[in-house]
């Protein structure tokens, strides 16, 4: 039996439960469906927030199928139950969303003395307790996508824990510039993650608050500009034919087929396929906009082919059970390792199918706008 290894991890600036194991598709679906665990690029493991929930969750998802091996993460629990200063309390934000913040916590008791009591700067002050919250509530009711959500509640969570227990609901221009200019020159973070969280600091600040004019005068970071990634068409073939299996070879041809994001890929419904006029519907993608697609006949016959052998019942793509949508981790996992098969030493990941067929279009004369508008 596989033996997986729990550790101590921090992980944007918040504690974490690592999970260690060698690839292993099973354990991947069960501690993502079952413990709502996340893939880090930066660590090169999976994860969950620190919490009592999570650990529990885990401990269900592994039962079983692995040995759980948890030294370092008790003795890290020990060590840090010695130093606690007080007992938190907790508070619970809605669980309808799925977010990385699951709870604020607070210390009451202050010192004898009078001195600052030693704060954990992966709390949030009873202060700023109310903030995230309201804000998820607002976020949902302007139905916001998922992925957004937690971006936002993400990027707000983290400037909530830097300020500690000052109230966030005064602060003025000035001091957002301050917290943005610490943010570039301490922390370092690039300009993406910067905008993300000017973003999430925006929303609240503007749509929660109703403080219309506060970012008026905060500048946004300059973004660099990027050649997109592109395989020519040489490079494209031997991709194909490095890939055996029917089911990602269809995935893999039909994103740059039809130029798709990964998410319409693995959102595709059976529903959405018109054999008759050779269409495809792409229902609520980016922006929740739909539009069509055209099939190519080559295209629709491997389709066939491989709902004849797959039989899907609800996503055209099923993950490892049925009625599930396959993953898109999986599905950038399927291109990385056609890639290396392939001999493609090209930096880059299932967006740039998407480039490529674009490009390609660009190549043969086609208009631009026309191109515009078959890519969304």
């Amino acid at each position: 039996m596989q033996t997986v290894i729990l550790k101590p991890l921090q992980h944007r600036e918040r504690e974490c439960i690592g999970i260690y194991f060698e690839h292993n598709a099973v354990l991947n679906g069960a501690i993502r469906k079952t413990a709502g665990a996340r893939w880090t690029r930066t660590h090169k493991c999976w994860y969950v927030p620190l919490s009592k929930e999570n650990y529990n969750k885990l401990f269900v998802a592994l039962k079983g199928k692995a040995e759980i091996e948890q030294s370092a993460l008790h003795k890290y629990l020990a060590d840090k139950k010695r130093i606690t200063p007080a007992k938190p309390i907790t508070t619970s934000i809605n669980p309808t969303v799925q977010t990385s913040i699951k709870h604020s916590t607070i210390i009451q008791r202050k010192p004898a003395n009078k001195q600052p009591a030693i704060r954990d700067n992966n709390v949030i002050h009873a202060i700023n307790a109310h903030i995230l919250p309201a804000m998820q509530q607002a976020l949902i009711l302007k139905s916001y996508s998922p992925s957004t959500i937690r971006t936002y509640i993400n990027e707000v969570g983290v400037f909530l824990r830097a300020i500690q227990h000052h109230p966030a609901d005064k602060f003025t221009t000035q001091r957002i510039k301050d917290y943005l200019q610490y943010c570039a020159e301490k922390l370092k973070l690039t300009e993406n993650t910067l905008h993300s969280r000017m973003n999430g600091l925006k929303f609240y600040f503007e749509q929660v608050l109703k403080r219309e004019k506060l970012f008026w005068d905060i500048p946004r970071p300059k973004k660099g500009i990027q050649l997109p990634k592109v395989l020519s068409k040489e490079e494209m073939i031997r991709l194909l034919k490095a890939i055996e299996n029917l089911k990602h070879k269809t995935m893999i041809m039909l994103g740059y087929a039809c130029g798709l994001r990964v998410s319409e890929i693995t959102g595709l419904e059976i529903k959405d396929i018109d054999e008759d006029r050779r269409l495809l519907l792409l229902r609520k993608a980016k922006g929740k906009k739909d539009r069509i697609v055209s099939l190519s006949p080559v295209m629709l016959v491997m389709l066939r082919e491989y709902q004849s052998k797959y039989k899907p019942e609800k996503y055209v793509f099923e993950g490892q059970y049925k009625g599930t949508a396959y993953s898109s981790r999986s599905l950038e996992l399927i291109i990385k390792a056609a890639k290396h098969k392939a001999g493609i030493m090209k930096t880059g990941s299932m967006h740039m199918l998407r480039h490529s067929f674009a490009t390609h279009l660009l190549e043969k004369g086609t208009d631009v706008v026309f191109i515009q508008k078959i890519l969304g």
